[in-house]
């Protein structure tokens, strides 16, 4: 084995010879040792790499969502997640926008109507989704609170006729008994503390599966805690969840619609129902990603 000097492989290290002998004082040459106050280190030794070099960092979906919404991005999956989310969960809920003038509300903040007449607040409402939206992203490593779920609502029906009700609580847990799909839901008196039961429960668990975000959202949905919007504001906390989670998101198709209710009212009898339409969800979803080059 032949040995070089400090010297010498400072030079071939192209470092300074005093950090070469710190890297040989910390043990950190395989093979150098020191004779007479001289280092003798291999000339086949490697560079150590430098302690504070950064490791390379996994970027992460959120982690582009986050940077395209910031430089405002067109085009993109930032682009293509406010679109399709919005119009879909509204279409849901009965918003009569096309998704053209839903895409063109986003593009432009502009909306050209044409011997049409349009609800107003389906205009408003989808403004306000797509804030909405941004929140979820902002907010995604957040743990989920009752604040930030009655922030999402108030964000959504601000604005709109509702909010103009004495009896709507924008913002707020409902007033009056309510139902969805025919179902009961849980009484007004009781929402506050069933909604803090079902977050403790939830957010006592370390790592959330995709069936667990399906849960919260199942319970949500019963509680059904607002006047209106309650579909609307489910469906943005189970993106954000996925998000937090490092689960592919999804968004659930209008065309999916009668699944998704029917997935929601079997879930105690039959949780494949649910599942399997929003893992049909999350594979579009993915088609997404791949054709934007987004590696999940």
């Amino acid at each position: 084995m032949r040995y070089l000097s400090v010297t010498e492989i400072a030079k071939k290290w192209e470092v300074s010879e005093r950090s070469v002998r710190n890297y040989c004082a910390q043990g950190r040459v395989n093979g150098a040792f020191i004779t007479s106050k001289i280092w003798n280190i291999p000339e086949n030794a490697e560079k150590p790499e430098r302690i504070n070099k950064r490791k390379e960092v996994k970027i992460t979906l959120l982690d582009i969502l986050k940077e395209q919404k910031a430089s405002k991005y067109s085009g993109g999956i930032y682009h293509k997640t406010q679109i399709e989310l919005t119009y879909n969960s509204n279409h849901i809920e009965g918003s009569r926008l096309t998704h053209d003038q839903t895409r063109y509300i986003f593009e432009t903040n502009t909306i050209g109507v044409e011997k049409e007449v349009l609800n107003v607040d389906d205009v408003i409402e989808t403004v306000n989704h797509f804030h909405c939206i941004d929140i979820i992203i902002d907010s995604a490593r957040a743990v989920l609170t009752e604040k930030f779920i009655k922030d999402l609502h108030f964000i959504l029906k601000n604005g709109t006729s509702d909010s103009r009700k004495d009896w709507f609580a924008v913002g707020d847990y409902k007033k009056l008994p309510n139902e969805v799909s025919g179902m009961d839901t849980t009484i007004p008196e009781e929402v506050a503390n069933k909604m803090k039961t079902l977050l403790m429960e939830y957010n006592a668990k370390d790592a959330k599966t995709f069936e667990d975000i399906l849960d919260f959202h199942v319970k949500f949905e019963r509680i059904h805690p607002f006047q209106d919007g309650n579909g609307r504001i489910g469906r943005l906390i189970m993106f954000k969840e996925c998000l937090k989670n490092n689960i592919v998101p999804f968004i659930v198709d209008d065309n999916l619609k009668m699944f998704y209710y029917r997935g929601l009212k079997e879930w105690d009898n039959e949780k494949g129902y649910l599942t399997d339409t929003c893992l049909a969800a999350q594979d579009k979803y993915k088609a997404y990603l791949d054709y934007f080059r987004i590696v999940y």
